[in-house]
């Protein structure tokens, strides 16, 4: 299974600073988001580069590799990392009931509307396809 390629801009909470940033260094792509930081200290490393804490850097390619699934996307991937997910193997190893769960009472908690989280087939989805990519 091939993993989706999104543009830098369309990760979720991503400042219009910190996308220029990223575009100043070359990285335009979760792809190229996710190469760059393929180690703890090219991630410190690109943080310092930026100077900015590397939480944020974390918090991008946490995004990014929760995007690589095309089920999650980039509509989806800053839920599940908001639910504790914050990797494709985390998510492959997630009870889909147990996720969806989470998602819902974030969804009311925040929102006050359980109508807008997504069904537990979608969750279910999520996670076979992150055992697939994982």
């Amino acid at each position: 299974m091939a993993s989706c390629n999104w543009a830098i801009a369309d990760l979720p909470g991503l400042s219009e600073e910190h996308q220029k940033l990223l575009n100043a260094n070359d990285i335009r792509t979760t792809h190229q988001l996710l190469l760059a930081t393929q180690s703890p200290k090219a991630k410190h490393d690109l943080a310092a580069k930026l100077q900015i804490h590397p939480q944020y850097v974390s918090k991008w390619i946490a995004l990014a590799d929760l995007a690589r699934l095309k089920s999650v996307g980039v509509e989806y991937c800053g839920l599940i990392l908001h639910c504790g997910i914050a990797s494709v193997p985390q998510l492959a190893q997630t009870p889909f009931n147990r996720l969806h769960q989470s998602i819902v009472k974030l969804h009311v908690a925040n929102m006050r509307r359980r109508d807008l989280a997504p069904s537990v087939g979608i969750v279910k989805q999520w996670v076979a396809e992150a055992k697939n990519l994982a």
